[in-house]
C-alpha cells in the first residue's frame, strides 16, 4: 500500500502541474455549465435537472481511471496496445458502416439500451499513437536517401487515412475532417523526406479524386443533401426557416450576453431556441450567461493548454513522444476551431463537441486519455533529465 502511494505521489510530482490544474478547472466549469445549459432538455425529457451532469460525471470518472492506467505505462510499451486498439476500432467502424443505424445523421454510434457512445472518438488518440510509433520506428530509414521508402510511406498513409475514410462513409464529416487534418499535420512534420511528401500528396490527391468519381458514379452523389446544406453557412439569419436557425440563435445568444452576460442560469436561448444547447452550441450559452469579457478567459485557457502541449512536444526526449504531443495538440485545436467556427458562421456547422465544455461522454473519455498520454510523455522526459544530471 505504501509502495503504491509512493508511486502515485511520484507520478504526481513528475506531471505538468500547470496543464493538470487548467484541465481540472475547465472540466469542472464544463460540468457546472452542463447543469444550466441542459435544464430545458432535462425538463422536456422529464428527467432530473442533474441527469446530464451525472451522466457526464460518470464518463469523466471512467476517463480518469483509464488516464491513471495510461500514466503508469511507459510509452515504449505502447505498440501492442496501439495495434490491438487500431484493429479493434477499425473492425467496429466497418461493422457500423455495414450494419449500423443512422443517429443524428451519421452511422457511427453504438447503443446499449439508453447509453450511446461513438467509437470514432476513441479512434483519434489511437491513430495519433500509431502514427507516432511508426514515425519513430522508420525515422532513420525514412531519412536515408539510399533506401526505398515506398512501402513504409504506404503503411503510414493506410494507418492515417483508413479510419477517416470509413468515418466519411458513415456521414460524419466533422470527425473525418478533424482526423484528416491531424494526420496531415503529423505527416508534414514527420521525418519523411520532402520529395517523398510531395509525391505522397500527389498520389493521395489522385486516389481521392478517383474515389470521389467512383462514389459519384455508384451513388449519384459524394455528399448528402444534408451535408451540402451545411456548406451554405453564410448569412444564416436570412435562412432561419431552412437550416440557419441554430447558428442564428447562437448569434442572438452571444449578442444578448453583451460584455457582462445575463447571469449564470439565466439564458433564454437554451429554451427550445438552440437545439441541445449543452452539446455543440454550449459556448453560445456560456457567452450569453457570462458575457464577452468572462468568456474570453476560456480562450486564454485554451491557448495555455495548447502552448503547454506544444512546448512538451519540443522538449520530449523521444520521437514518439514529440509526435504524440503534436498530434494531440492538433486534435484539440481542430475541435476548438471546427466547433467555434461553425458557431460563429465562418465554417459549416458539423456538430463536433467543444473540448472540456460540451456534453459528450465518448469525447470526454477520449480527451482525458489524450491528455494522460501527454502527461506520460512529460513524466518520461522529466525523469530522463533527472538521470542525465
Amino acid at each position: 500500500m505504501k509502495k503504491a502511494l509512493r508511486g502515485g505521489f511520484r507520478l504526481f510530482q513528475d506531471m505538468d502541474k500547470g496543464l493538470l490544474i487548467v484541465t481540472i478547472i475547465l472540466f469542472l466549469f464544463g460540468l457546472l455549465n452542463i447543469v444550466t445549459a441542459s435544464s430545458s432538455e432535462a425538463t422536456a425529457n422529464n428527467t432530473s435537472l442533474y441527469y446530464f451532469f451525472y451522466q457526464q460525471l460518470k464518463m469523466i470518472g471512467i476517463g480518469v481511471i483509464l488516464g491513471i492506467i495510461i500514466l503508469n505505462i511507459d510509452t515504449k510499451k505502447y505498440p501492442p496496445f496501439a495495434i490491438i486498439g487500431f484493429i479493434a476500432i477499425t473492425a467496429i467502424l466497418l461493422y457500423l458502416s455495414m450494419y449500423g443505424s443512422d443517429y443524428r445523421g451519421s452511422r457511427n454510434w453504438v447503443a446499449f439500451g439508453p447509453i450511446r457512445f461513438q467509437p470514432s472518438e476513441f479512434a483519434k488518440p489511437i491513430v495519433i499513437v500509431c502514427l507516432s510509433l511508426m514515425f519513430e520506428k522508420y525515422a532513420s530509414r525514412l531519412r536515408n536517401r539510399k533506401m526505398p521508402h515506398t512501402e513504409m510511406i504506404v503503411k503510414i498513409i493506410v494507418v492515417g487515412l483508413s479510419i477517416p475514410i470509413i468515418i466519411f462513409l458513415q456521414k460524419d464529416f466533422g470527425t473525418m475532417f478533424i482526423l484528416l487534418c491531424t494526420f496531415l499535420v503529423m505527416f508534414i512534420a514527420s521525418p519523411i523526406l520532402r520529395i517523398d511528401k510531395v509525391r505522397a500528396f500527389g498520389v493521395m490527391a489522385l486516389v481521392a479524386g478517383l474515389g470521389m468519381i467512383g462514389m459519384y458514379m455508384g451513388k449519384g452523389y459524394i455528399l448528402s443533401e444534408e451535408q451540402l446544406d451545411r456548406f451554405d453557412f453564410f448569412n444564416p439569419c436570412t435562412k432561419y426557416e431552412t437550416g440557419g436557425y441554430q447558428i442564428c440563435n447562437g448569434y442572438i445568444a452571444i449578442n444578448d450576453g453583451g460584455l457582462f452576460g445575463v447571469g449564470p442560469g439565466k439564458s433564454k436561448q437554451k429554451y427550445s431556441y438552440i437545439p441541445e444547447p449543452h452539446t455543440d452550441s454550449v459556448f453560445a450559452i456560456i457567452a450569453e450567461e457570462y458575457g464577452f469579457l468572462k468568456s474570453t478567459l476560456i480562450f486564454i485557457l485554451y491557448i495555455y493548454i495548447l502552448k503547454r502541449i506544444i512546448n512538451l512536444a519540443c522538449v520530449a526526449n523521444t520521437l514518439r513522444g514529440r509526435f504524440m504531443c503534436l498530434g494531440i495538440a492538433t486534435y484539440i485545436f481542430m475541435h476548438i476551431l471546427v466547433n467555434l467556427g461553425g458557431l460563429f458562421g465562418v465554417m459549416p456547422l458539423t456538430g463536433v463537441p467543444l473540448p472540456f465544455l460540451s456534453y459528450g461522454g465518448s469525447f470526454a473519455i477520449s480527451l482525458i486519455i489524450s491528455l494522460s498520454i501527454v502527461q506520460r510523455v512529460h513524466i518520461e522526459t522529466r525523469r530522463q533529465k533527472i538521470k542525465l544530471r
